[in-house]
Order: C-alpha cells, then sequence, then structure tokens
C-alpha cells in the first residue's frame, strides 16, 4: 500500500478507526478471557462441591463418637489412581490425614488454619502432590450430640486442565479477535475508498482547470463540497475577468499610444531638421518603452490566472513560417529537430509567441545560412532552444544584452529590447532566457518554460 503523508484525510480516516478498533477490541478481549476464566472457575468448584456433597453423604459415627467411611460408594476412578488429581481426605478434631483417598499415596493435603463452623464450606488453593497447584473444598462434620468434636472432610482437585482451557481459549481468542480487527480495517479501507471517491473526480476537474482543459469545475461533487466547489468556481470567474479587464485595457493602452506615436513619426519622417531627427528618434524611443511595458503588464495579468497552456509544436511550426516570410530575402534555412509532441507549457501561446518570435527574430537577423529550434525536456520544463550560426557573442558580453535596450551592433536593425523582453516575460512565468555557444559557431538562447502543471492523485 502506498505510504500516505500525515496531512492525508486518508490517513486520518484509518487511523482513527485502526486505533478505535484496538481500543474497542482489547478490552473486550480481556473482559471475555475474564468472563471464561470465571465460567471456567465456578463450574470447576460446582463439580468438586458434588464430590464434596458425595464423600460427606458416606460419612457415619458410632457410639464413641468415631468417623468411619467406606469409600466403596466413591464410584470415581481417580480416587484409586496415585497422584490422579482427585483427592479426597479426613482430619480428626486432633490429627490431621486420619484417613485419605489412595489417590494422595503418601501425600496429605494442607487444610485452613481457621475455625470452620458446622456446615459452612472453605475454599482455598494449596501446593498438593508432585507440586501440582489443588483447589481444596472442605467442610466440617460433628457426631450427634458433640458438636465440640469437629472433622473436616477434604476434596481437591488439579486445576492445570482448567488453566490450559482458559489459555487455549485465550488463544483463539486473540487470533479470532485479531482476524476481526483486519476485517474492519479492511473494511475502513473500503469505506475510505468509497466515501473519497468523489474527491479523486473533483481533483480530476481542478487539474483539467489548472491544466487549461477546462475554465471551470464541473465534476458532480457530494453535496458537502458543492459549496467549495461553487466558491472556488467564482474565484475562477473572477479573476478571469481580471484578466480580461488586464488584456483590455493593455489593448487600448497601445492603440492609445502607439497611434499617435506614429503620427508623429510619420510627420517627422520628411523632416531633415534637428528638430525632425530629435521627434523620430524620441518617438522610436518612446515605442519600444510601450512595447516593453506593454509585454510585463500582459504577463502579470497572465499570471494571475495561471491556468492556460499552450502546446509547443504548433507555435514553433506557425513561428517558423513567419519567419521564412519576413526574412526571405536572406535565403535563411530554417528548421525544427523533432521532438515530443504533447509538449505543452503553463503559459499562454501569445506570451510563447512573443518569447520564442523575439528569440527567433534575433537569431534570423544574425545567422549567415541556418537556424535550428530544438524542445528539449528539463526538470518540470521545457528548453526551447534556438541556435544559428552567426558570429554569436563573447561569453563576457552575454549577460549585456539581455539587458534593456542595449545593443551590440548598429549594424543590424533592431530596438535591443527584444532578448530582453523574452527574459522578463519568461522570469514573469517562472522561466529563465539564457545565452551559451552553439554547435553550429553561433549563439544558442535557451529559452525555459514550466511544463504545463497537474496535481497528484488520491
Amino acid at each position: 500500500m502506498k505510504r500516505l503523508p500525515l496531512s492525508s484525510l486518508r490517513w486520518r480516516l484509518l487511523a482513527a478507526t485502526v486505533a478505535g478498533a484496538a481500543l474497542a477490541l482489547l478490552p473486550a478481549g480481556l473482559a471475555l478471557t475474564a468472563l471464561f476464566r470465571a465460567e471456567i472457575d465456578r463450574q470447576f468448584d460446582d463439580a468438586l462441591r458434588q464430590q464434596l456433597d458425595q464423600l460427606t453423604a458416606l460419612v457415619e459415627f458410632d457410639a464413641q463418637g468415631q468417623l468411619r467411611l467406606d469409600d466403596s460408594g466413591l464410584t470415581d476412578p481417580r480416587w484409586r489412581r496415585p497422584y490422579s488429581g482427585l483427592y479426597w481426605q479426613v482430619d480428626a478434631p486432633t490429627a490431621p490425614a486420619v484417613l485419605r483417598s489412595r489417590s494422595l499415596w503418601d501425600a496429605t493435603l494442607d487444610n485452613a488454619s481457621d475455625a470452620l463452623p458446622d456446615g459452612s464450606l472453605h475454599r482455598h488453593d494449596v501446593t498438593g502432590p508432585q507440586g501440582a497447584t489443588l483447589r481444596v473444598l472442605e467442610r466440617s462434620v460433628f457426631p450427634a450430640g458433640q458438636p465440640q468434636q469437629l472433622w473436616r472432610l477434604l476434596v481437591a482437585a488439579d486445576r492445570s486442565a482448567s488453566a490450559q482451557a482458559v489459555t487455549r481459549f485465550g488463544r483463539v481468542l486473540a487470533l479470532s479477535l485479531g482476524v476481526l480487527w483486519c476485517l474492519l480495517v479492511a473494511a475502513a479501507w473500503a469505506q475510505v475508498r468509497v466515501g473519497l471517491a468523489p474527491l479523486r473526480a473533483l481533483q480530476a476537474a481542478v487539474r483539467a482547470v489548472r491544466e487549461g482543459g477546462a475554465t471551470r469545475i464541473e465534476a458532480d461533487a457530494p453535496t458537502e463540497l458543492r459549496p467549495l466547489v461553487q466558491g472556488f468556481n467564482e474565484v475562477l470567474a473572477h479573476n478571469e475577468a481580471m484578466v480580461e479587464r488586464a488584456r483590455q485595457q493593455a489593448g487600448n493602452l497601445a492603440h492609445a499610444v502607439k497611434t499617435p506615436l506614429a503620427v508623429m513619426a510619420q510627420a517627422a519622417e520628411g523632416e531633415a531638421s534637428p528638430l525632425g531627427q530629435v521627434v523620430r528618434e524620441q518617438t522610436e524611443a518612446a515605442r519600444r518603452q510601450v512595447d516593453w511595458h506593454l509585454a510585463r503588464a500582459r504577463a502579470a495579468a497572465h499570471k494571475a490566472f495561471a491556468n492556460e497552456r499552450a502546446a509547443l509544436a504548433p507555435v514553433v511550426d506557425g513561428l517558423l513560417r513567419v519567419m521564412e516570410r519576413v526574412h526571405a530575402d536572406r535565403g535563411l534555412h530554417l528548421r525544427a529537430e523533432p521532438g515530443d509532441p504533447t509538449a505543452a507549457c503553463g503559459c499562454p501561446a501569445q506570451d510563447v509567441q512573443e518569447m520564442l518570435g523575439n528569440v527567433l527574430d534575433n537569431a534570423c537577423k544574425w545567422a549567415r545560412s541556418e537556424v535550428v529550434v530544438s524542445v528539449l525536456p528539463r526538470s518540470g520544463a521545457w528548453c526551447l532552444q534556438v541556435d544559428d550560426d552567426g558570429p554569436g557573442i563573447a561569453p563576457g558580453q552575454r549577460q549585456a544584452v539581455l539587458a534593456r535596450g542595449v545593443r551590440l551592433d548598429e549594424s543590424v536593425p533592431g530596438s535591443g529590447l527584444g532578448l530582453h523582453i523574452a527574459r522578463d516575460l519568461a522570469l514573469a512565468h517562472g522561466g529563465d532566457l539564457a545565452l551559451d555557444q552553439s554547435p553550429l559557431g553561433g549563439l544558442r538562447a535557451q529559452l525555459v518554460l514550466p511544463a504545463s502543471r497537474s496535481l497528484g492523485t488520491m
């Protein structure tokens, strides 16, 4: 059985059942054993009393008050077999063991030292022949008219057989209660499995929401869990509305700011004066700033509602087709290495397109003839690896080009924000962007994005 953590609801229910069953069965077993021992002792004493009554019925007194006993009336053969475990003895008022059964052979029974009134019974345990534990039952009798002449009649029996019966009963009872405990635990396990089955369906519904396969929990939850499901769905709806408002605000801001900037840049396009040059430079700088801040705002909005996912293979294929058209005049060979077709990251497809698009665009600008994209598994993530055969970047300058607006070579068109935006978006989604030397001779960009997450099973 799979080991369960202490915080597991299943573990708690099972632990409570196991402990409760043990606490109930253990006292029950002790009580039943005590009752059985008491019943065995009662039956043993009753049988011994019958033997004493039979012995008493055979007692006679002569004219001098001497006791006579004809033991031929005792039918149990154990009375005549030495050390058989069943004994009788008669104690005179002045001397012990004046008469005794043949089974005692050369031994005697120890009687109690206290006074024994006529007709009353006295029980006690003594050590008998061969070290056996005996239960002794004794009674006093006297001749007619001589109450001061008390004779004691003793019968005794070995208790080992009854003790063994109690021991056997205890073992059988312990085994039976152990089997019952195991059955109760198995029944509790089945009950927990059945009782928590709706939680597994609810867990699958939450996993579907987390992986982007659904936007609401649609599981048929039990009555007790429906308020929780309803509240969770309300939170999902609220977050989705927040994300949609953030997207709309980002689009509105882009439209409100970029359009005036484009008008200003167009107006200053044919102006050769210093003022025209300043306007063109500042509008371009403003456009870059707007692109950068919009990318950050969009990433923050997606992070607030992190149930989206993007299949990576379609994104890679689509961007490669776009880059082939954008850089068609360069005659570049763009290709994707075969990878896992089910690879998916826990980011919106729009953000993946922007991140990988910036990295691919940078590679195509610097590549001489070839750009290769690979999708590789990482621990809990996917690595989108882009290699080009361009001049590459010196190790000491790779970190610098990831800073905002840094360009190492002004001969290639660009704003210097592409890699920075890609890295900022990756960090916002729990990933990263790193640069290294490519086996093709140029730069290798490694865009690491978290894999589409799922919940554990119950």
